[in-house]
């Protein structure tokens, strides 16, 4: 990326640095800014489109029509699904590409490099941290690499899910021996308290970030209290403490602690010496940090629980904070805490964009900051003073007993919310006066109001829900016009505390149950549900909004009620370029002009109005993965992640065809084909199966099998293996939902019914 002045080392992660200078550079090429050394635009490793600028040009307007698929690669993962005691997570990892070469790291923690301009897989790194099992966190979820190079010496950090961070030579994929203990060092060690026990708790899928000579990592907490069912004490949670290494030695240089600890400046915010037990506050995102400064950026989510905090009274110091931190001491410069107390599990879920913009004449080194909340948070880098006021505003104090919630709340006075917040009656799915009536009489048995509602026993209703707003596909940015472009979700979340009585195995007053309210299968409030929103940093004021798909609009049974865009509430990534924006998007939620389910697909936008100019279709399905674009023996390549899950997994390449080009061999991968189904029934059918067929026909396979409308939730029949996990899970959701009762018996029949291996021939028996 850019070297700083007289550091002689090179930064590699998720940042975009001194964005004012991309544009000067010759023959720029993909990634957050510019490596001097390696001579490329290695984009970094995550899931992310923080700060996601390309700046090129060969694949604009005019030429668009001529990018065609370039090669597909196949992850290594799906051989090894045989191996695994659970499934497998969806492929959401963006490459690195140096030096001709893209670097990812699979969802099994599996390192490759692959030709950049083939696709071909030159060498594999396998740690077989799957066999480890799958961390309680997030699974196999995956993010990327990080990449540092000076002088004669370059490594490739890879953090695996059983809590090691390698460093691997580019050149073979070998683990560098002199690094920690031969070649790793274990990241369950170096917390400020022991995890022992504990280790499963906690995941690596964020990437590392390398800022002159530390790499710095995160981690990821689920920071709920379904996690300690059967604990004694919510002491159990891992701490989120953050961690810089040295790149050579792998020697701890600092650790920078999330709950201040005894003597740190911010523990009299945890009251009732609750620091000195409470966990999370971790960094499950991705950082970024600006080499120049030697400052990197922490986007610090919430403390557990999530949802109660009566036992951690007090604002909680670092909890859902944008924390800056010198890099080679540790120690805090500055912070912003974006929600004070928290419970509503409204964290900072995306990595900061550096940027450099012009506010009233003046330059300013800026980060900016989006969120759950839905807002975006802008702050001078280098002091931490906000760009524009933000003021503390009263909010609603009366929670559940024992919660003390904080009395005021930051609110930026610019730029304008990029989401929805708070639901009120002229929110609700009005589509018909009867769909407006069936959402009046749901939400009626729930606390609605503005953002930072309290939360409450019979269940409150927030919006943005706990999947943003902004999540961590974060924003891009584009340094020419200044304009930072949100993709955001509008989909209500119903957080309901659980009061405990002492013989309960839960550990705390008042546990959590969270589920998505929707009428007749789509959320309870008026569409967009996905949009993309176009934020002017300069002026800090939204330039455009669109939604981001056609969504359910063209549905049979809605096509009758013309109805504008609904987008679709799936994670989805932004790359802008100097002339356009991508931004692959999926299929789930969305249908076709004639009727049909639209494929994912690739789409170029444009900037200046979000208007979709460019389509291509993506199988398998795409599953919320980073672009990004690079530029290789003079052609531009766009890269994608699909797939994971009970889905192959891939990247798909594309590239701009040239005159006399041979035709390109590479093919999409064919969209996933189900097991074949039996047509005949064996055996008898015992009268739990006929009772869980019965129960299966009338309530689950309308939304949950293929064919049978839009799939709106877990393909039940044929697909998955594990149906009394799914149904357990589901269960409590489809009563509070969906108003599908269901009993525990009913449960356990329809479970009966899909163990049969021929569950199919029994739907469909003539």
């Amino acid at each position: 990326m850019i070297a700083g002045p007289g550091c002689g080392k090179v930064h590699h992660g998720p940042a975009v640095l001194f964005t004012t200078l991309l544009l000067a550079m010759p023959e720029a090429r993909s990634g957050p800014g510019y490596d001097t050394l390696a001579g490329q635009w290695p984009s970094y490793g995550g899931d992310l489109a923080n700060s996601r600028y390309a700046p090129l040009d060969q694949v604009n307007r005019d030429t668009i029509q001529d990018l065609k698929l370039a090669w597909v690669w196949n992850s290594p993962d799906d051989a090894l699904k045989p191996q695994l005691k659970a499934s497998l997570d969806r492929f959401k990892a963006t490459p690195l590409m140096v030096d001709g070469v893209l670097y990812v790291r699979s969802s099994l923690s599996i390192a490759l490099a692959i030709d950049a301009e083939t696709g071909n897989t030159l060498w594999g790194f396998n740690s077989q941290s799957y066999k480890w099992g799958r961390p309680a966190s997030y699974g196999y979820t995956t993010r990327g690499l990080a990449y540092w190079k000076a002088a004669a010496e370059q490594r490739l950090f890879l953090a695996t899910g059983d809590a090691k961070l390698f460093a691997l030579d580019p050149r073979t994929g070998t683990a560098i021996k002199t690094f920690g203990k031969d070649g790793f060092v274990d990241l369950s060690q170096g917390l400020h308290r022991s995890i022992k026990g504990l280790e499963r708790m906690m995941n690596y899928s964020g990437p590392p970030v390398v800022c002159r000579d530390v790499v710095i990592i995160g981690s990821i907490i689920g920071d709920g209290m379904g996690h300690f069912r059967g604990k004694k004490v919510p002491t159990d949670m891992p701490p989120g403490d953050v961690r810089a290494y040295d790149v050579r030695t792998g020697k701890l240089r600092w650790r920078f602690n999330t709950i201040p600890q005894a003597g740190e400046a911010g523990v009299e915010t945890w009251e009732n010496e609750s620091w000195k037990w409470v966990g999370g506050c971790n960094v499950w995102s991705i950082m970024s940090a600006d080499e120049a400064l030697g400052y990197v950026y922490l986007p610090v989510t919430a403390p557990s629980s999530n949802y109660y905090g009566g036992f951690r009274p007090g604002d909680n110091r670092y909890g859902q904070s944008l924390v800056c931190v010198d890099v080679r001491t540790g120690k805090r410069v500055w912070h912003f805490q974006t929600v004070h107390h928290p419970v509503w599990d409204m964290d900072l879920p995306a990595a900061p964009n550096l940027v450099d913009i012009e506010v009233d004449g003046k330059r300013i080194k800026a980060v900016a900051q989006v969120s759950k909340t839905g807002f975006t948070y802008v702050f001078d880098r280098v002091t931490g003073e906000p760009v524009w006021p933000i003021e503390e505003r009263p909010v609603a104090t009366d929670g559940v007993p024992g919660e003390r919630l904080a009395k005021t709340q930051p609110f930026p006075s610019k730029p304008p919310a990029f989401d929805r917040q708070g639901i009120s009656d002229d929110d609700l799915l009005d589509f018909t006066p009867g769909i407006k009536a069936e959402a009046r009489k749901l939400v009626s048995q729930y606390r609605v109001g503005p953002l930072f509602t309290p939360l409450t026993e019979k269940g409150t209703l927030i919006l943005p829900g706990i999947g943003g707003g902004g999540d961590w596909p974060g924003a891009a940015f584009d340094p020419g016009s200044g304009m930072l472009y949100v993709p955001s979700k509008t989909v209500p979340t119903l957080i309901s505390l659980i009061k405990q009585g002492p013989k309960s195995p839960w550990p705390i007053k008042y546990r959590e149950e969270v589920s998505f309210p929707r009428v007749r299968g789509m959320p309870v409030v008026k569409p967009p549900w996905g949009r993309i929103t176009a934020i002017d940093l300069n002026r800090g004021e939204i330039a455009w909004q669109r939604a981001n798909s056609d969504g359910l609009r063209h549905l049979k049974s809605l096509k009758a009620l013309k109805l504008p865009p609904t987008g679709n509430a799936h994670k989805f990534n932004l790359m802008v370029t100097k002339s356009l924006l991508f931004s692959p998007i999926s299929g789930r939620g969305v249908f076709d002009p004639d009727g049909s389910p639209a494929p994912s697909r690739l789409r170029a936008l444009d900037k200046e109005s979000g208007e979709v100019i460019w389509q291509h279709p993506l199988t398998p399905s795409y599953n919320g993965g980073g672009p990004m674009s690079y530029l290789w023996k003079g052609r531009q390549y766009i890269v994608v992640p699909t797939g994971g899950g009970n889905q192959t997994s891939h990247l798909v390449a594309f590239r701009l065809k040239r005159k006399g080009d041979p035709e390109l061999t590479g093919k999409l991968p064919a969209a996933p084909v189900r097991r074949e189904l039996p047509t005949e029934v064996k055996g008898t059918v015992s009268a739990s199966e006929a009772a869980g067929f019965k129960v299966y026909q009338a309530r689950c396979m309308g939304c949950h099998t293929i064919g049978n409308g839009p799939l709106l939730g877990p393909d039940l029949l044929g697909s998955h293996t594990k149906p009394v996990e799914v149904l357990t899970a589901m269960t409590r959701l489809m009563r509070l939902t969906r108003n599908v009762e269901i009993s525990d018996e009913e449960v356990k029949q329809v479970v009966d019914f899909l163990r049969r291996e021929d569950a199919p021939a029994l739907l469909y028996a003539k």
